[in-house]
């Protein structure tokens, strides 16, 4: 993640915050570094990635079908997987973040 600070101090600062959110949640949950992004696995179980791209961060639900979507913010067609993508920092807010997380956490 040190190297998105050095391209984009927002976006770094939006990951660190989604991270975070993360593991309030779920103190337990194992990161790692795969399919490009920063994944978060409970148990044997991918509960979700945060992904870079250009202009905005996704952050991609492994389970996102199942969620409910009260905002109707999650995009994607797949059979399983879901994302959000956040281009701001009020977009975390605004677009609930947290209780996205905490869902896919509670699944």
């Amino acid at each position: 993640m040190m190297d998105i600070k050095s391209i984009s101090h927002e976006r770094y600062e939006i990951a660190v915050q989604v991270r975070g959110m993360h593991f309030n949640c779920e103190p337990s949950l194992v990161e790692d570094i795969k399919y490009g992004g920063l994944v978060f696995i409970k148990g044997e179980e991918l509960i979700s990635g945060i992904f870079f791209y250009k202009q905005h961060i996704s952050i991609e639900f492994g389970q996102g079908a199942n969620l409910p979507d009260p905002d109707s913010v999650l995009e994607g067609k797949g059979k399983d997987r879901r994302h959000i993508k956040i281009r701001s920092r009020e977009d975390i807010a605004t677009k609930n973040i947290a209780q996205y997380v905490q869902s896919a956490l509670a699944d």
